[in-house]
């Protein structure tokens, strides 16, 4: 019998957003009688991206909501059934998929590290076995991009970033990245969308074609004033900048909000138009710079007179790392005698430990990370020095609703800024290096 949707799922059904062979797996255990055996699934990346010195959780909320949203409608059973991916049997079983297991793993904003037990699964293997991909598909996006935010927000040093690169984007992705790169410190967006949806605050003033629009650019400075009132950021590089600064000084007053600056050598150019603002009486409006910056970009403006950044490509693409690499294997299946057995890849270079995992972030006594400690089969702290890092994630189907939403967004954003204050001294270098604490099996 067909369930009928709770009433708390509102969202478009993901279950075709996965790849045939986990489908043609699931047809393959109904047929020889393994569906059901109890198993655990584990997500963890075996190596952090190369040159990288820590990793950042994300995609942990998104994911329990696709879960939630997990279900075969008959559009999609008609697909399947038309393409033959599966039998008969196994479509009615599809029509009727509920994940009723638990799931467990760090908190959304948690750092990660070569290793790290990301996520577990704990269901049967038919149940588990079809997340694989979807899984995958938001961690390893979303993770790529908090990760890159991170490193972004720490060469900034304090002054705001934006996020600004939806149009370098698909929009589903921009929508996701936008909610990293917020967990990651990022203060605003440009994506209304992502504002909406998770509350993230949203910027935004005018590009170049409104100057472009009108016949003079103080015509379009004065629009802009009439309109948004002094407090907006006036783009002053359109044409010349020194120009542009003078105008927008002479059209606002010197209780200009902030110019914006988008071209250009920008170390010389800001310490220009500071210099400039300062002697046209605006020592309070802001500069804010854009121009396809990343977080060597940004480093190399930290003695610079700038008060906040925009940040387009290089943050939702993961700033040259597109992807966690993040994987998806099973760990432990329980045998017919209710004991557990742990299985492991044993390819060469994919290799993987299996067991059922814990995981500690032990501390020293300054507070800073010593190393990330994994345990199978037993408790990864010792004493009161090592922080757990497993939570709930879902019990018995029901995602833990902390986790959720935009409440849930905000939380891992502050737990994300709690987390980045145990790493070591070098844990934020910005240069090539190994991961900032070592990754040790117990």
């Amino acid at each position: 019998m067909r369930h009928a949707p709770s009433s708390s799922i509102a969202r478009a059904s993901t279950a075709l957003l996965t790849d045939r062979y986990e489908l043609t797996m699931l047809d393959a255990a109904l047929a020889d009688g393994t569906a059901e055996i109890p198993s655990l699934f584990e997500l963890f990346a075996r190596r952090l991206p190369d040159g990288r010195r820590y990793g950042v959780v994300a995609g942990v909320g998104r994911l329990l909501e696709a879960v939630e949203s997990f279900r075969f409608d008959d559009a999609q059973l008609e697909f399947l059934r038309a393409e033959r991916v599966v039998r008969p049997e196994t479509i009615e079983w599809l029509a009727d998929y509920r994940f009723t297991g638990n799931a467990f793993g760090y908190r959304e904003g948690e750092l990660y590290f070569g290793h790290s037990p990301l996520l577990t699964i704990e269901t049967d293997f038919a149940h588990g076995v079809v997340l694989e991909t979807l899984a995958l598909s938001v961690y390893n996006y979303d993770s790529a991009v908090a990760s890159a935010a991170s490193r972004m927000t720490s060469a900034a040093q304090g002054r705001p970033l934006a996020e600004m690169g939806s149009r370098r984007m698909n929009e589903i992705a921009a929508v996701a990245g936008t909610r990293a790169a917020f967990i990651a410190g990022f203060s605003a967006s440009s994506n209304l969308e992502a504002g909406r949806r998770w509350g993230i605050p949203t910027m935004g003033t005018a590009a170049h074609a409104w100057t472009l629009l009108h016949d003079t650019e103080e015509d379009a400075f004065r629009a802009q004033i009439e309109t948004m009132g002094t407090d907006t950021t006036l783009l002053v590089d359109t044409y010349d900048i020194t120009q542009g600064v003078e105008t927008a000084i002479k059209v606002a007053g010197p209780k200009l909000g902030g110019v914006r600056i988008d071209s250009g050598d920008l170390a010389s150019t800001v310490a220009a138009v500071r210099r400039q603002l300062d002697a046209l009486g605006a020592t309070e409006t802001k500069i804010t710079v854009t121009n396809d910056l990343d977080e060597h970009a940004i480093a190399a403006l930290q003695a610079s007179p700038v008060d906040s950044y925009g940040v387009g490509t290089a943050v939702l693409t993961g700033s040259g790392h597109a992807t966690a690499g993040m994987v998806y294997k099973l760990t432990s299946r329980e045998n017919a005698d209710g004991t557990w057995t742990a299985v492991e890849k044993a390819s060469a270079g994919k290799a993987h430990r299996g067991g059922r995992k814990d995981a500690a972030r032990r501390i020293g006594a300054r507070g800073r990370a010593t190393a990330e400690v994994i345990a199978v089969e037993k408790s990864a702290a010792r004493d009161d020095n090592d922080r757990s890092l497993l939570v709930p994630l879902i019990t018995r189907g029901v995602p833990e609703q902390q986790h959720l939403g935009a409440a849930g967004t905000l939380a891992a954003r502050e737990h994300h800024a709690r987390a980045l204050e145990e790493l070591p001294a070098n844990g934020r270098r910005l240069s090539r290096g190994e991961q900032a604490i070592p990754s040790i099996f117990e």
